[in-house]
């Protein structure tokens, strides 16, 4: 008997970072399980902080019960964490998902709504200092590449979404799901969610001068944190 695939709906708004939404969708999209929607504030194209405009498939108000609420950061999300009326319906329809997942800064946003209270969550580590600005009780972690906390998954920064969602559809399909989307993007991810050299790149960890620790990283930080 066929079975409903799992929803996932992408929030999108104005300033949202273009990798942050379609490098998880490019993997996500490629699983016959997983079905993608794009909720955006009321339907009309929103653009990114690239200036790459996006049609949401349904605005805010027509979103229905979904499996998974994926949150990406973005320029847009300094403004979303002072915005009482998008953080009311944020809270509102997170509380309902089973699964509630962030790329980037999207996780500051999941906590100024109250999303991440009781949680442990990561951010992108350029803006980590910020992002762990909210949330009352949210065990902000430096060092991850990702963090899954029950039904809390949040990712470090843009293309750390890519890596957490591998994760995520081993833990939502299977295993071969997720190593068979990978190999559909010619994606090679990293499977360890505790590799983070960028922690240590952006001053938030000290180096252990272990090479192991530094990966393949060789470049080093810029003062143009990208606003994200």
């Amino acid at each position: 008997m066929d079975t409903e695939p799992l929803r996932i709906a992408v929030v999108l708004f104005e300033g949202f970072e273009l990798l942050d939404v379609f490098g998880p969708v490019q993997l996500l999209q490629a699983v016959p399980e997983i079905a993608v929607v794009f909720a955006g504030p009321d339907g009309e194209p929103v653009a990114s902080s690239q200036g790459v405009e996006v049609v949401p498939t349904i605005s805010y108000g027509q979103i229905e019960l979904a499996d998974v609420l994926l949150v990406p950061g973005g320029k847009g999300t300094r403004r979303l964490v002072g915005d009482e009326s998008f953080l009311s319906w944020l809270r509102e329809v997170g509380a309902q998902a089973p699964w509630v997942a962030s790329v980037c800064t999207g996780s500051a946003v999941l906590a100024a709504a109250g999303l991440l209270e009781g949680y442990a969550a990561t951010s992108n580590k350029r803006a980590f200092a910020w992002a762990s600005s909210f949330g009352v009780s949210v065990t902000w972690k430096p060092k991850a590449r990702w963090v899954q906390d029950r039904n809390r998954w949040t990712s470090s920064g843009v293309a750390a979404g890519m890596d957490m969602t591998v994760a995520l559809i081993a833990e939502l399909i299977s295993e071969a799901a997720a190593v068979d989307a990978a190999n559909f993007a010619e994606y090679e991810p990293h499977r360890d969610c505790e590799w983070d050299p960028f922690a240590r790149i952006n001053g938030l960890v000290p180096s252990s001068g272990d090479k192991a620790e530094r990966g393949d990283v060789t470049f080093g930080q810029s003062d143009d944190a990208h606003g994200r």
